[in-house]
């Protein structure tokens, strides 16, 4: 079975790259640029993963994860924060909000689909 994972993701260029490195590797990628429409996306499907951006207009990405755990139709989706934000104290910053994962921006193409394949609950193979 495809693993569906949803991008939020403001950059263009970013988006573009992490969703070429997903797809290729089987996964089903729907993205989303703004907060809010991360969220609502979220509440709406059925997905095995949300990776998420820190810096995005209207909502930061703190907020975001902070409101997709406390639904109870998101809370069981495994969050990663893919982001640029890599000062002391921002990795801690997005565990508490909700994110169970970190990675920091920019990713390295070879080895960020195992990286982020961590945090998928197990079940074989994409």
């Amino acid at each position: 079975m495809t693993r569906h994972v949803l991008l939020i993701e403001d950059n263009e260029q970013n988006r573009y790259l992490t969703t070429f490195l997903l797809e290729k590797s089987g996964y089903r990628v729907t993205s989303a640029v703004t907060g809010p429409d991360g969220i609502e996306l979220a509440r709406g499907g059925a997905f095995d993963l949300i990776l998420l951006d820190i810096q995005l207009p209207a909502m930061d990405g703190y907020a975001v994860a902070a409101s997709l755990k406390a639904d109870p139709r998101t809370r069981g989706v495994p969050i990663v924060a893919v982001t640029s934000h890599a000062m002391v104290g921002d990795r801690e910053k997005a565990l508490a909000s909700g994110s169970q994962g970190y990675i920091e921006k920019p990713i390295d193409p070879e080895t960020f689909v195992s990286e982020i394949e961590r945090f998928l609950p197990s079940r074989g193979v994409p």
